[in-house]
């Protein structure tokens, strides 16, 4: 279902002067804005902090628009600069620009809201975070199961944390730093020709760098039908098959956890998982 804004965080934003318009479910445009219903207020209040006055050269990022009493977030609304642009496969320039990115968020300090297990109701986001430290803690799928989210009963389901488990016992232990990373770069990258590409977000992980970009590579393989060279081209980040390895691993612990996962999502991840399994 699509909610429009409400007429009162209209009026906070001092948007009145343009109607919203729809833009195929990511949000409302109002002029020059953009304004997006958030899942969780602190993420929203972060992202929309760091990307203030953050400069990644060689990229557009979308502006916070602060509402008339300051606040980033209205009623659960953010509210963003426009940037033009739309998704393209143009994967080794989404992998060279999360690197850009990275460089600049290596100064960003850790958010305490990353330290928080997930906790009932869940929501999208504890399913993120459960998936992610599923692809790092000793047992995988150990947080989700001490808070209690519900196992899969789908037959891919049951199917994606069964590999999540096989690809666990060949980790090895990893000596990288960690920092913030925006962990969800496929399909959220926005290009418009000749311009330079742009972000109207951060999706924040307290992973290595190259964690973050062998996600994108994942995703790409599995969804966005990037060539196997892709791999070999990236391969220059530290750790790449261990990264590569826990990037597989996140994936399909959201697949196994995620409601609205969908079973013809699996055959992708699967080739992913044949990939690497050989590369470690």
């Amino acid at each position: 279902m699509i909610v429009e804004p409400p007429e009162q965080v209209l009026t906070t934003f001092g948007l009145t002067a343009h109607p919203p318009i729809a833009m195929d479910g990511t949000g409302w445009r109002v002029g020059e804005v953009v304004l997006t219903l958030v899942p969780d207020h602190a993420r929203a209040a972060w992202s929309a902090t760091a990307r203030e006055n953050l400069y990644v050269e060689g990229m557009r990022i979308a502006r916070p628009i602060r509402a008339t009493d300051g606040r980033y977030v209205v009623s659960g609304w953010r509210a963003d600069t426009y940037v033009a642009g739309s998704p393209e496969p143009r994967y080794d320039e989404v992998v060279a620009l999360a690197d850009r990115l990275h460089a600049a968020t290596a100064k960003l300090e850790r958010p305490r809201f990353m330290l928080q297990p997930p906790a009932p109701p869940f929501n999208d986001v504890d399913v993120f975070v459960a998936a992610d430290r599923a692809a790092w803690e000793d047992v995988p799928l150990r947080t989700a199961r001490a808070a209690g989210m519900p196992e899969p009963t789908s037959e891919d389901g049951e199917r994606s944390l069964a590999e999540l488990k096989i690809l666990g016992s060949l980790r090895r232990p990893v000596d990288l730093p960690s920092q913030v990373v925006h962990g969800d770069l496929f399909g959220t990258v926005l290009f418009a020709g000749a311009a330079a590409p742009a972000i109207t977000d951060i999706v924040p992980y307290w992973r290595p760098g190259s964690w973050a970009a062998a996600v994108v590579v994942v995703d790409a393989l599995a969804w966005g039908g990037a060539g196997e060279d892709l791999v070999e081209r990236w391969s220059n980040h530290p750790e790449w098959p261990q990264m590569l390895l826990r990037a597989v691993m996140f994936r399909l612990a959201v697949h196994g956890m995620h409601p609205r996962s969908t079973a013809g999502a699996l055959p992708g991840l699967l080739r992913v998982v044949d990939l690497v399994r050989m590369m470690v």
